[in-house]
Order: C-alpha cells, then structure tokens, then sequence
C-alpha cells in the first residue's frame, strides 16, 4: 500500500513544482508524471525486493490516469489565469502574452472582481491611494508581480530591455545545485550511453554508406567560462561542405540524406553524452556556439557573453520553447530564454525540460 501511495504522491508533487512554469499546461504532465512515478515505485520496490502485485500496481495507475484526466478536463482546462493591472508605467507590452485574461484597473479596487494577482511597475511613484491599494492585496493574500517579473513569469524569457550590466555581473546558479547538477549529469550519461550505443554505431554505419566521410564531426564550441572545448556530432553534411558557419533556416544543401533525419529526431546529438561525461557538457543548458558564431553574436547581441556561466547542454530551455535560431533576431530571444534558464535553474526547471525534450524528440520541433 506505502508503494502505491508513493506513487500516486510523486505525480502531485511534480505537477504543483512545474505547473507555475511558463506555457506549462497540466496535460502534458500527466501521462509522464504518472509513468515516471509508477516506473521509479516499480524500480524501488524490486531493487528493495519487495513483494507487489503487478495486476494492482496496473490498476492503480490507470485510476490514477483517469482520475488526472477528469480532473483537468472539469477544473483545469476552464480556468484562466485573471491578472489586474494597474495602469502606471510600463505595462502595455504584458497584454501580448497569450493565455491570460487581463484585467486594467480603472480605480484602486477589486471589489466584485475575482483575480489571481495583480501586476504593477514598481518603478513608477504610484499615488498614495495606489499604495495602500498594493498593500491591502497583500495582506489579503492576493499575489502582487512587478511588471517585469510578471512578464518574465508568462513568456519564459528575461528581456534584454530590463537587464543592466551589474545586474548579471555576480549571477551564477547556487553552488549546492551545481554539485547536484554534475552528479545527475554524471549519472545520466553513464546510464544513457551503454543505453544508446547499439543506436550509434548503427547510426555510425549509415552515415558512412550514405556519403563519403567519417561518421563523427567535431568542431570547437565555447564553454563553461569561455573555454573552448571539442563538441562531438554524428555527421550531417558532406565531407567537403560540413564546418562552414552557414545559418538560411531554409533547405541547406550541405545536408546529406541520413542528415535530415538525425537532425529532425537529434540523433546527430548522441556522442555529447560523452561530452556530458567529460565535463565539458551538461545534459540540460544552453546550446554552445561555434567559436565563429560566438565572435559575431558578442558583438551584436547584448549580454551574450553571459549565458556562459553554465555548461552548454545537449538541451535546454530555449530549444524547447524556440527551437533553432540563426540570425541576430532569432538569437536575441534565444539569449532572453537562456538568461530565463539561467535566473531559475533549478531540478524542476530540469525535468520539465527533459519531459518537453522527449515531446520533441517525437515531433521534430525546431530541426533543420
């Protein structure tokens, strides 16, 4: 019973950690949630050796499923977030965030008015009725979000618009997480290579019929800190075309035909589980540039140079909420996602990567 118990908790808990991410809908967390937690109670209990009934184990999990799925489709699914406005400095660009029903606020009350949390630029000298307006929601629990913060809250990105240079100067992740971090990386890529080696030496061997060349492509990316470091790819280009820094998002025709492929289902990235072993790399964390690239981002890009105080990853927050960017605009909002990353990284934040990365591993979200 303790077993079934632990796996019915495990789901709950995950999704009140990741439900207050940005665009995180509770549907997308109930299938896994509840594999995830049913398959760790199953691992547990026979590495454990104790006795379970596999036939009720079952049954639990598809009264737990269905039980998740009715409880989004009658609650979940029909509420929409209420946010109040106060109607100071700025705050017109938070109305383009989908998925919210905004509410401006005319005069500083609520009164008939049902709210999840009212939004104000604090950088504004707000009138005094509007203090102790603020105040008054506070202390009746009703949350209160800097405009900034909010927008960060609802789009997943830190704008480059509110961040000063001092801002970032001392910002690095908690040391307890990066000692964390390193061991799931560690851990990980130990269980993940013997897992997917019949995988890449098939892989290895498709390339090499498929056009002349090696099977492996390495080529210098930046790093943790600015150290360069080899990042190794199956290949996808033609021998003699591959290492050129060409970014059209349209048909490239260095690509060869396994190519398309490796790349719409990330195959191509396998051997970085050997990076991630080495060090060089985490599992989850900004994807690193190429040295060329990164010389032409730093200087038209603001605050690029500072999503390198963490390990590149072979996924990360910007590849599942952009997917690929190439030119200078695309790049810009890939920093605001990394910078978001940076700011809140954490192991939620990390599952719910790894959870949107398999959901795009099957779709082939942001390849080319």
């Amino acid at each position: 019973m303790a077993i079934v118990s632990l796996a019915y908790a495990v789901p709950v808990i995950l999704a009140l950690q990741l439900a207050r991410y940005p665009g995180m809908k509770p549907l997308i967390l109930i299938m896994p949630g509840l594999a995830l937690s049913f398959g760790i109670t199953l691992s547990v209990a026979v590495v454990l050796e104790f006795t379970v009934d596999l036939y009720y184990l079952y049954v639990a999990f598809i009264v737990a499923l269905s039980w998740s799925l009715l409880h989004y489709l009658l609650i979940a699914h029909y509420h929409t977030m209420k946010l109040a406005v106060v109607p100071y400095g700025r705050v017109e660009s938070l109305y383009s965030n989908i998925g919210v029903e905004w509410y401006q606020l005319t005069s500083p009350s609520l009164v008939g008015q049902r709210v999840d949390g009212v939004v104000v630029d604090l950088k504004e000298q707000l009138p005094a009725e509007w203090r102790r307006f603020l105040s008054d929601c506070t202390i009746n629990g009703i949350p209160v979000y800097h405009a900034s913060a909010a927008q960060e809250m609802l789009s997943g990105r830190v704008s480059l618009d509110q961040i000063f240079d001092n801002q970032y100067g001392s910002l690095r992740p908690r040391d307890d997480y990066d000692v964390i971090k390193r061991v799931l990386d560690i851990a990980g890529s130990l269980i993940l290579i013997p897992l997917s080696l019949p995988i890449m030496l098939l892989v290895a061997v498709l390339i090499r019929l498929d056009s002349p060349g090696p099977a492996l492509f390495t080529q210098q990316r930046m790093g943790f800190h600015c150290r360069p470091f080899t990042l190794y790819k199956f290949r996808t280009m033609y021998s003699d075309l591959q290492g050129c820094d060409f970014t059209s998002e349209g048909h490239d025709p260095r690509i060869t035909r396994i190519g398309h492929i490796l790349r719409k289902y990330r195959i191509d990235e396998l051997p970085q589980l050997f990076n991630v072993l080495k060090g060089d790399m985490s599992l989850i964390g900004p994807r690193p540039e190429s040295m060329n690239l990164t010389d032409w981002y730093e200087k038209d890009v603001p605050f690029f140079f500072y999503r390198h105080m963490v390990k590149p990853g072979i996924t990360g927050w910007a590849q599942v909420e952009q997917g690929y960017a190439a030119e200078v605009d695309g790049m810009v909002r890939k920093i605001e996602y990394d910078f978001y990353y940076i700011k809140n990284i954490s192991l939620w934040l990390d599952i719910l990567i790894v959870i949107k990365t398999i959901k795009i591993v099957l779709t082939g979200f942001g390849s080319r």
